[in-house]
């Protein structure tokens, strides 16, 4: 199978694009909001989707940065959502209400909050002296997660780099693991729903199946990231192919946390923009209530 025409062949960065999934200092990337829109301008892409990590904080700053420009600012989240014990990404687009978003995100975040600490007092259990001040600073009034305190191993030389610290401290099973407060993707894809948006499954790889999708169609889900650095060619084709065939609309990005050059650097993958204008219909519909799982 080929991709269809309307689809840039991967390295076409002539054709119109988009760039749906990044993240800015709100959650873990390493630019500001405004910054993200500089380099989106500078990329010269036409829409990007701001979706941080279970937080929308970064969208007024974005649109307030992208005033007066050609630049479309989509507003959008990344939740980290579970079936039973498997955690999985979905992301929230074209979010109409924010405010509500942020709302049902709160206990989150201050459970994200609670968790850093903890994690930090486990640390010191062991004999790493690092604080919580540490990470909070490292988070820089972003949702806290494990990043930010891998980042505050690193700064204060208890790792070498991120991977160092999450393999030796943070990932599962290691000193300092914390589970976290966990969101059911079912009750995900609803709070995405009742802001407005449409409800994405994110970077599926080789998970995405027809049978899982299929299953997730049932729940709402709206669309499948088929693009994404972390897909292959052939996951490309069959994601595509699966979403044909159940009605779902692509959607892609770079998943952009800061990166100027390669496939994460943001707008470096063609995401085309028959694509959001699919997306936009899909919007229109929900909201009009004529989509039916």
């Amino acid at each position: 199978m080929t991709l269809p025409a309307a689809t840039p062949a991967p390295g076409d960065l002539q054709a119109p694009r988009v760039d749906l999934h990044m993240h800015s200092t709100a959650s873990d990337g390493s630019l500001a909001p405004p910054e993200v829109v500089a380099a989106a301008l500078a990329a010269g892409v036409r829409a990007i989707a701001l979706t941080d990590h279970d937080t929308v904080a970064g969208i007024p700053l974005a649109r307030q940065a992208a005033q007066g420009s050609p630049l479309r600012i989509i507003a959008g989240v990344e939740l980290s959502a579970y079936q039973g014990n498997d955690e999985t990404h979905l992301l929230g687009l074209h979010l109409a209400d924010i405010e509500a978003m942020d709302h049902d995100l709160l206990a989150y975040r201050e459970a994200r909050r609670d968790r850093g600490a903890r994690m930090v007092e486990r640390l010191n259990a062991i004999g790493v002296k690092i604080t919580f001040q540490d990470v909070l600073d490292a988070a820089a009034g972003g949702a806290i997660g494990r990043p930010h305190v891998a980042r505050a191993l690193v700064e204060n030389g208890y790792a070498r780099d991120s991977r160092d610290a999450f393999d030796r401290y943070l990932a599962v099973g290691r000193p300092a693991y914390l589970d976290k407060r966990r969101l059911s993707l079912r009750d995900a894809i609803g709070m995405v729903h009742a802001c407005g948006g449409i409800a994405v499954l994110a970077h599926p790889g080789g998970e995405g199946s027809l049978t899982r999708l299929t299953a997730l169609k049932a729940m709402g889900l709206d669309g499948v990231e088929v693009l994404h650095p972390s897909h292959s060619a052939e996951d490309r084709k069959r994601l595509l192919a699966v979403a044909d065939h159940l009605d779902l609309v692509p959607s892609g990005g770079s998943d952009s946390h800061g990166a100027t050059t390669g496939s994460r650097a943001i707008g470096a993958l063609p995401v085309p923009l028959a694509w959001l204008e699919r997306q936009d219909a899909r919007v229109e519909a929900r909201r009009a209530g004529v989509v039916v799982a």
